[in-house]
């Protein structure tokens, strides 16, 4: 038993030394890589770049998500999705993360316009307790 411990960590170990010497290479050749000046620039050079998201732009989102969500009826599952993920979005928001805020904002408004989530008749949804 002790002899497959040190036998598997030793092939760990000659892993993860293999992997930095690769990594090291690759950085020495990017930085003696002579820059072809036949490469043209990329289209969306010349933009500036794209700004952050502020929480002005993911409580705007969130607004916009929340009012389709509510257009929907109560017992769509879809809405119950999309609700949850505006949740999600407002615990981001929460906590300074408005990129990912606005990341699951546009979720919540894909689900209730794209409706993913649909019943059968007959079906329903059985949402748990969380002591359940």
């Amino acid at each position: 038993m002790r002899r497959t411990i040190h036998l598997i960590a030793g092939l760990l170990l000659i892993g993860v030394v293999g992997g930095a010497v690769t990594l090291r290479k690759a950085d020495v050749e990017l930085l003696h890589a002579d820059p072809s000046p036949h490469v043209a620039p990329s289209p969306r050079a010349d933009l500036p770049p794209n700004p952050q998201p502020t929480k002005k732009d993911c409580m705007a989102a969130v607004k916009q998500a929340r009012s389709l969500a509510a257009a929907l009826p109560a017992t769509d599952l879809s809405r119950y999705f999309a609700e949850r993920d505006l949740l999600q979005a407002m615990t981001e928001a929460s906590i300074g993360e408005f990129d990912d805020c606005m990341e699951w904002a546009v979720r919540a408004k894909d689900e209730v316009q794209e409706r993913r989530h649909a019943l059968q008749p007959g079906e329903g949804l059985k949402i748990l307790r969380a002591d359940e």
